[in-house]
């Protein structure tokens, strides 16, 4: 039981992890010459940034994206921290149904934000705002990530939903 306890733990905080790299790397868009995320577009061979603001024709899409990944990596800590609580305050043979509530909102939110700009992506790129052209790129790390982050997050929620504490 103690080494299970340790893999969810494990795997839980792996989750957060992936959640804050996503969030905060900028990554989710890459060129040869520049780099993008949802705060801020950074052009590599001159080493300036500038952030996204409301002058970027799609920038509700982007405030979009970002509620969503802050909130989730919210909700995921929150998780971890109702786990630790619940592991010393719940009964023999109870589930971690809480836990696995917030956990599966933390995927909910994370597939918003991916799918937002999945599908937005175009219009996004395609914005007078940017400095230089962007819209020829591909998607970058931090966008696999959240997409990863997606799936540990889900797979995490469905554990606490069938694990029950045992002595």
């Amino acid at each position: 039981m103690l080494i299970l306890l340790a893999f969810i733990i494990v795997f839980h905080i792996t989750s957060a992890a992936l959640l804050f790299i996503s969030t905060i790397d900028n990554a989710w868009w890459v060129g040869d010459n520049f780099s993008t995320d949802v705060w801020r577009m950074c052009a590599t061979n001159m080493s300036t940034c500038m952030a996204i603001t409301d002058e970027f024709n799609e920038y509700q899409s982007i405030q979009a994206v970002q509620a969503a990944m802050i909130l989730s990596t919210i909700l995921c800590c929150v998780a971890f921290l109702v786990f630790i609580l619940q592991l010393f305050r719940l009964k023999q043979g109870e589930r971690f149904v809480l836990t696995s509530i917030i956990q599966l909102l933390s995927c909910l939110c994370v597939m918003i934000a991916a799918s937002i700009y999945t599908d937005r992506h175009e219009e996004l790129h395609q914005s007078h705002g940017y400095k230089m052209k962007v819209s020829k790129g591909q998607y970058g790390y931090s966008f696999v990530l959240a997409w990863i982050a997606f799936a540990f997050t889900l797979i995490s929620g469905v554990m606490y939903l069938v694990l029950r504490k045992r002595k």
